[in-house]
């Protein structure tokens, strides 16, 4: 492998990602011939390597360092020998898939000295993409970005939101006991009470309600969604762009993400 410095922040560690990731499609998509001639089966244990620190692509053909153990992770061993005997379209799914592998442990390790929510905020940069797996196999197209989702680090954050804002309810209304109202439920309704006539400081429910504002962390901007569904837990929202996106209803409120829109 190539002597290069080590990544010092999770941006660079991204980069790192992005570089790598684009040498390895390079060979297994744009110059899969020229890899494949390579990866003689005559030749000794060969590795796939996608070089660090050229964003245009860059990739190689070798043997494993000669140091033990190795300073980086090394690529799976042998790609050439499995070239024998095997489909080619199967062969260079083969190499995609272990070259995913190989990705996922660079960045762990140089991430290692990072707690659970640098790792969370550097697979969800990572994750954006996708696999070289999914790629090389026609699943995925190459220059598709998903959306990026804010990892959510612990999920005692928004119990304990929620937990805040119950009890915040609960002194404005006179304190939490045996005649606090339901969860979901404000103070001084009475779930059980019907009546024939609404009330007159509500109005109808209109199709301009299910159209809200979505707040992402990750920019600090605020997006047009449309509610589909909801339940218990989960509610579904739809993009102004066409893609849909289910969400925890939960953390969702907790965290103050959503807004509703006034006709």
């Amino acid at each position: 492998m190539e002597s290069a410095p080590f990544p010092k922040s999770i941006d660079d560690i991204y980069r790192d990602y992005v570089g790598r990731r684009e040498g390895l499609l390079k060979a297994l998509i744009d110059d899969a011939g020229e890899f494949y001639d390579r990866c003689d089966p005559e030749q000794p244990n060969l590795c796939l390597f996608g070089a660090s620190g050229h964003p245009d692509g860059s990739w190689t053909v070798s043997l494993p360092a000669a140091q033990v153990p190795p300073e980086l992770p090394d690529p799976v061993l042998g790609i050439n020998f499995a070239r024998k005997g095997m489909d080619r379209k199967d062969w260079l799914s083969l190499c995609a898939v272990h070259s995913d592998a190989w990705l996922m442990s660079l960045i762990f390790f140089f991430g290692a000295r990072y707690d659970d929510s640098g790792r969370a905020e550097l697979f969800s940069l990572v994750n954006q993409h996708p696999t070289v797996f999914e790629i090389a196999t026609g699943r995925a197209s190459r220059s598709k970005i998903n959306k990026r989702k804010q990892p959510v680090y612990a999920k005692q954050y928004a119990g304990a939101a929620l937990a805040a804002a119950h009890k915040a309810g609960a002194a404005v209304g006179g304190g939490a006991g045996p005649g606090a109202a339901p969860h979901g439920i404000r103070h001084g309704m009475q779930p059980s009470l019907a009546s024939s006539r609404d009330r007159p400081t509500s109005r109808m429910l209109s199709r301009a309600d299910l159209h809200n504002l979505l707040l992402w962390p990750d920019d600090g901007k605020w997006y047009l969604v449309q509610v589909l569904n909801t339940d218990l837990r989960y509610m579904k929202v739809k993009y102004s762009t066409g893609e849909d996106e289910e969400l925890d209803l939960e953390e969702t409120i907790a965290n103050g993400h959503m807004s509703l829109l006034e006709e």
